[in-house]
């Protein structure tokens, strides 16, 4: 008898990203992934097949409910492994409020908790959503489970998640929840098998990719991040804004006129970097732009990672290791070097040829702090923990 399959998915607010694993006595094994860009037209289906890249058309209308689409792509899987195989599914969501701390058996309890959240991260949420209706309908005997990226960050203090406004909103669940829970996750559990003398200690990791946060782990456990109550907060990013005065919305709103549904689009999808350089929301772009608002933008985006770098090794009381990782933290050299350039006065130094060649041990010997580079893994995340609730491992 074949080992079974397991599906994961990862969606963003344009794209998912998915994995397949076949699930050994020990742990699951990734043997595939891909992803679906929902901004390129005609729709593609990319795979990475056990070393293989595959374009695959997809000819089927994008609707909102997602049904066509992920039935076309169920089918290439049919033609291509055994679909007695299939037994789960496992999902990224993005928010779990304070309710969902541990991943879950989706259920129609659990859908409906999850659904209530929508309005807490209004991009990404419903997308989660569609994904897990449209397993249910379309393959409804495939058991599905839910990893929240905001579980990793429970463990924080209440001082740590509070804002400064009435009280009675905190209660309310407007707090300080963190993102990129699933990525710390897995870093943090790198860290212990790579560098077990370092894992315990404080480390900041900077998940940098074209969404991008910093999360400061002390004892493997998350002591503050830069993202707050929304996936706007923090540093700047692709196309969203960063850290941002309130003031700017309610100028935005009151003396411009802007609609929320203006000033939505404005944060979350023509600012950041694209914002800033009006060029590019891509950091290689930028690189290989001679305009200086492209060397703007980046600077700008070295500066504020720094800065919250610092602010960071504030909260944990010190710093031994910086980790960078996700695309541009993994493949990104100039942007590590920036940083870390802007942190020297921290005494972090950085081997000049370890970085160009992406190491994964980047520092010097007389460097005050560890800095490595170390690939983020999501999906292997979601299949673990679907594998544990679902498979009883």
């Amino acid at each position: 008898m074949n080992d079974p399959l397991l599906l994961t998915f990862n969606p963003g607010s344009s794209t998912i990203k998915f994995g397949l694993f076949r699930l050994t006595d020990r742990s699951p094994i990734r043997i595939g992934g891909g992803n679906i860009d929902f901004r390129r037209v005609p729709l593609e289906l990319d795979i990475s097949n056990g070393g293989e890249a595959i374009r695959v058309p997809l000819s089927a209308p994008l609707t909102d409910d997602l049904h066509a689409v992920i039935d076309q792509t169920l089918d290439w899987f049919k033609a291509h492994f055994s679909l007695d195989d299939f037994t789960s599914v496992g999902h990224r969501v993005v928010h779990g409020g304070d309710r969902f701390t541990t991943p879950v058996v989706i259920d129609d309890r659990t859908l409906a908790g999850i659904e209530e959240l929508v309005p807490l991260a209004p991009l990404h949420q419903p997308q989660s959503v569609r994904l897990i209706r449209a397993i249910r309908t379309l393959r409804p005997h495939l058991r599905q489970s839910a990893s929240f990226d905001t579980a990793f960050h429970q463990a924080q203090p209440s001082l740590v998640r509070r804002f400064a406004i009435p009280r009675r909103f905190f209660d309310a669940g407007i707090k300080r929840y963190g993102f990129h829970g699933l990525s710390y996750q897995f870093i943090s559990t790198q860290l212990e098998n790579l560098f077990p003398a370092l894992a315990r200690r404080k480390i900041v990791i900077a998940h940098l990719g074209s969404g991008a946060s910093l999360c400061a782990l002390d004892e493997g456990v998350s002591r503050d991040t830069s993202m707050g109550f929304s996936t706007l907060d923090g540093i700047p990013m692709a196309t969203r804004c960063g850290a941002l005065d309130a003031g700017v919305v309610l100028h935005l709103l009151e003396q411009r006129k802007c609609s929320l549904t203006e000033v939505e689009t404005l944060l979350y999808h023509q600012s950041g970097l694209l914002g800033v350089s009006g060029i590019s929301a891509d950091t290689r772009e930028l690189l290989a732009s001679e305009r200086p608002e492209a060397r703007e933008a980046l600077d700008l985006f070295s500066f504020r990672i720094a800065g919250e770098v610092a602010r960071l090794a504030t909260t944990l009381g010190g710093l031994d290791a910086l980790v960078f990782t996700a695309g541009i933290g993994e493949h990104q050299p100039a942007i590590r070097a920036a940083v870390c350039e802007r942190l020297s006065w921290l005494g972090i130094q950085i081997d000049t040829q370890s970085n160009k060649s992406n190491g994964r041990v980047i520092h010097c010997a007389g460097s005050s702090a560890a800095v490595l580079v170390i690939a983020t893994d999501e999906e292997h995340v979601i299949a673990q923990e679907a594998a544990s609730i679902l498979h009883g491992d």
